[in-house]
């Protein structure tokens, strides 16, 4: 079955609603109070947009936005545990795709536009010797190490281990194989660290 303009793909469940203790005894947790928190992100591609030639190939692991399972998703009618993911080539603001990962070798391709980024740890700065400084409050991330490469990123002379800016809020996280990644659109990338 193939839509579209949309990424077909299967997703056991919406919510990562349980907790496994190290006995093996597994705990469910309500997840209605931080749904963004415990959202799935990817599921396996069983459709590719027949609108879009694309490297995506069924059987991989595509992630994606959050919309796709949040208020009720957008649920494939008809088909338990399917969902619809809007894929736009060409406007990264449009597509919910984010990257996929081939079933083949097991590397990561961003799509659309999307940069995916390893979190960057910026030092403190110090103001003073004498008082500390004591903040409550965690900085929002304004940088992160390219992860991954893609034709957007080197069309801007980008590539995997550069240390690029964006803007606060400009950053989504989530999780490939548990490790935390953002990812930001590559058109808000303002510099990058030489």
């Amino acid at each position: 079955m193939r839509a579209y303009d949309n990424f077909i793909v299967f997703i056991e469940k919406r919510f990562n609603d349980t907790i496994t203790m190290s006995n093996g005894q597994e705990l469910y947790m309500d997840t209605k109070f931080d749904e963004f928190k415990h959202r799935v992100n990817e599921g396996v591609v069983v459709g590719t947009p027949f609108k879009h030639e694309t490297p995506v190939q069924e059987g991989d692991t595509l992630y994606f936005h959050h919309l796709v399972v949040i208020n009720e998703g957008q649920p494939l009618t008809g088909k338990d545990n399917h969902y619809l993911v809007k894929y736009n080539k060409k406007e990264t603001i449009n597509s919910q795709c984010i990257c996929y990962k081939s079933k083949e070798t097991g590397e990561v391709f961003p799509l659309s536009g999307w940069a995916i980024l390893e979190p960057v740890e910026e030092a403190p700065k110090l103001k003073s010797d004498i008082i500390e400084i004591v903040t409550l409050e965690e900085p929002l991330p304004t940088k992160g190490m390219v992860s991954f490469d893609s034709e957007e990123l080197e069309e801007l002379g980008l590539k995997t281990g550069d240390v690029v800016g964006f803007r606060k809020n400009m950053d989504y996280r989530f999780k490939i194989d548990g490790k935390e990644y953002y990812r930001t659109r590559s058109e808000d990338l303002l510099y990058v660290e030489v």
